[in-house]
């Protein structure tokens, strides 16, 4: 439409071509190692004697040996993983949000097994082993569960290493760009737009998105005319200075997903993400082609193959893989680079403020095609609040990369002693 906020698909890929740059990062692609890009086939494939993946920190064993796998939980929202090495250094890891009690039960019956008497540096030859030792469970819990042993073994090599996982990664402890995620359809379009205004006064963020249709709805609104109030009302209190995006989770065919797209594009919004049911990937495809907007999608997708055709296919402009779904840190870096590989920027998605956002600001921090800001909610979730320190804080729209070693974070004492816990030894595997 002629203004800043306007940014087109097609335009978008042809500046990106033309400039072999990724927004945000400073990053050409004349500065990216084919042969590192390439130097085992197909990034998201299985082969059949395991690969680990190329990064220094796995390409040296460490001597160490993975003794005790250990879980804490309250209920059935949040569930962390300590793993010890056999000389007692620890790393500290988180199982999916929501039903992690079941991700629990699963990483001890189906993942530990995996681990257990290895050396941490194997890492992608153990995650792939998991997962296809459990091909009879696809793929859910499975992945659900190994993101929390995964994620532990990331922090432990970033501690054996004395630096954070964002630095094995290649990349550097920074304060990074955010963009305030509504996670609300309760909401009012004048409510929303009032504590939009409100937070970018007070934190700075130089982006928010908002909710729009209705989960899995079937082109059904949250209630009648949400949608089609809230894209103009938003963006009259915001102004043109703020980037906005939107999230539909599912809710349209694409003849509505379009529809809706358009007016999205009228207001200069920049990204519409998961407009179709997300198995539909067809469809997805379809309002890509049509919109000249970036579409961005794949947090709940779980299978590599998928990644694969989502990808080849260019069903979505940006890659949205959620680090805790996919199971863990090895695999979304995987699909991180697969993306890489066909231009495509990468933006896991991180909707709530436990532990996946900070795997996930470590992650960016490195990323070469890493989107523009992370995700980060601005609800109020008292059971993500004082579970680890230092904890998050949002200065001028940036939340800061922990520096420390691994992830940089304690895990609150306090909160552990009021847990359940459960334990897997190499004895008792």
């Amino acid at each position: 439409m002629g203004t800043k906020h306007d940014i087109s698909r097609r335009n978008f890929l042809k500046t990106a071509a033309a400039l072999s740059v990724f927004p945000g990062t400073g990053l050409s692609f004349q500065q990216i190692d084919a042969t590192q890009v390439n130097n085992y086939g197909d990034v998201l494939a299985i082969t059949a004697d395991g690969h680990n993946d190329p990064y220094p920190v796995l390409e040296n064993k460490t001597g160490l040996k993975i003794q005790k796998i250990e879980t804490f939980h309250k209920n059935s929202t949040l569930g962390f993983v300590k793993i010890t090495a056999d000389n007692g250094s620890v790393g500290w890891g988180q199982v999916s949000t929501y039903d992690a009690d079941i991700s629990i039960n699963v990483l001890h019956r189906k993942i530990t097994e995996h681990f257990l008497g290895e050396d941490p540096s194997d890492l992608g030859i153990l995650v792939d082993r998991a997962i296809e030792a459990n091909y009879k469970y696809p793929w859910s819990y499975v992945c659900r569960a190994l993101s929390g042993v995964d994620t532990a073994v990331w922090d432990l090599l970033g501690k054996h290493e004395g630096k954070s996982v964002c630095e094995l990664l290649g990349g550097r402890p920074r304060p990074f760009p955010v963009y305030g995620s509504s996670m609300s359809r309760s909401i009012t379009p004048e409510d929303e737009s009032e504590r939009l205004k409100k937070l970018y006064e007070k934190k700075g963020y130089p982006a928010f998105k908002v909710r729009v249709g209705s989960v899995n709805g079937h082109n059904k609104d949250a209630w009648p005319g949400r949608t089609e109030n809230i894209i103009p009302s938003v963006r009259k209190a915001l102004g043109d200075d703020v980037k906005l995006l939107v999230d539909a989770n599912s809710c349209y065919a694409p003849t509505k997903a379009i529809e809706v797209g358009r007016m999205l594009q009228e207001y200069h919004f920049t990204q519409f993400e998961e407009p179709c049911p997300y198995w539909e990937l067809e469809w997805t495809t379809e309002v890509t082609q049509e919109l000249d907007m970036a579409v961005s999608g794949g947090e709940q997708d779980n299978e590599l193959a998928t990644w694969r055709r989502m990808i080849n296919m260019h069903a979505v402009d940006i890659v949205q893989p959620d680090i805790l779904y996919l199971g863990g840190v090895t695999r979304t870096l995987r699909v991180a680079k697969k993306a890489e590989q066909h231009g495509i920027p990468c933006v896991p998605h991180s909707a709530n403020r436990a532990m996946v956002t900070l795997f996930t600001l470590h992650v960016m921090g490195a990323l070469p095609n890493a989107g523009d800001y992370v995700e980060f909610s601005i609800e109020d979730t008292p059971w993500a609040e004082n579970i680890f320190a230092p904890e998050f804080e949002v200065i001028d729209g940036k939340v800061a990369i922990p520096s420390g070693p691994g992830w940089g974070v304690t895990i609150n004492d306090n909160w552990l002693d009021g847990a359940k816990k459960r334990v897997s030894t190499v004895e008792n595997t």
